[in-house]
């Protein structure tokens, strides 16, 4: 099987069996707990064969930014299988699809196989998750070769489900407001913290550098970057 077919398969077998209470945060990190539930890629050749795979991490998406459709998002920790899927998702939703205004990282933290079927695991998942009453923590039920493609698919709706509020928070703020050079406010904000951070000493200058060249902004802003190493 290709891999576009393998893509659409495992994008058609993902199931949110349970959804993150809160949506993402405008203006801080949002920490995703998750629980990605597969039936291990040998299953279908052992009969009666009843396990599940159990995977667990974070997904930490940043605080979502202004962008334009040529910014693209940064993704962490993610396979190229992964990354292919979220371009096919840019090309259908188009450059300024709700993923391109956020960056994610994915940390995943353990992974255990457990001799109990898929629907009992998520079952007894779901009671647990329940009584801690956290209300950023899912389960996902994927695709064992693909997994972190169902984890892209999860990220892309949770992200899609926060749009609407994410832009009336940052409107109400005056972040959406473009400046005579077409530039959003907060992406001038978004500059400014990368300055401070270089002087620092807590980025690498190379970070700033490459924001200012999305923006092309860096003639702009060239004094001020040279600057930073005179005073070094």
């Amino acid at each position: 099987m290709d891999i576009d077919k393998r893509l659409k398969q495992a994008v058609k077998h993902t199931q949110i069996l349970r959804s993150p209470k809160q949506k993402l945060s405008t203006f801080g990190t949002t920490n995703i707990y998750y629980y990605l539930l597969t039936e291990p890629v040998y299953s279908e050749m052992v009969s009666g064969l009843s396990e599940t795979v159990i995977r667990e991490g974070r997904v930490i998406a940043q605080k979502p930014r202004i962008v334009t459709p040529y910014y693209l998002t940064r993704l962490e920790g993610f396979s190229s299988d992964a990354r292919r899927y979220f371009e096919t998702l840019t090309k259908t939703y188009g450059p300024n699809a709700p993923g391109l205004f956020y960056t994610y990282k994915n940390e995943p933290k353990e992974l255990n196989i457990v001799s109990e079927s898929l629907l009992i695991v998520a079952g007894k998942i779901n009671a647990e998750i329940e009584r801690r009453k956290d209300p950023l923590t899912c389960i996902i039920k994927g695709e064992d070769e693909l997994w972190d493609v169902s984890l892209m698919k999860f990220i892309f709706e949770m992200t899609r489900g926060s749009l609407e509020d994410n832009i009336l928070q940052l409107g109400s703020r005056g972040l959406l407001d473009i400046d005579a050079a077409g530039i959003p406010a907060q992406a001038r904000l978004g500059i400014e913290e990368l300055f401070s951070k270089v002087s620092n000493g807590e980025i690498e200058p190379g970070e700033l550098k490459g924001e200012l060249d999305r923006w092309n902004l860096f003639e702009e802003y060239e004094d001020r970057f040279y600057a930073i190493f005179k005073k070094k």
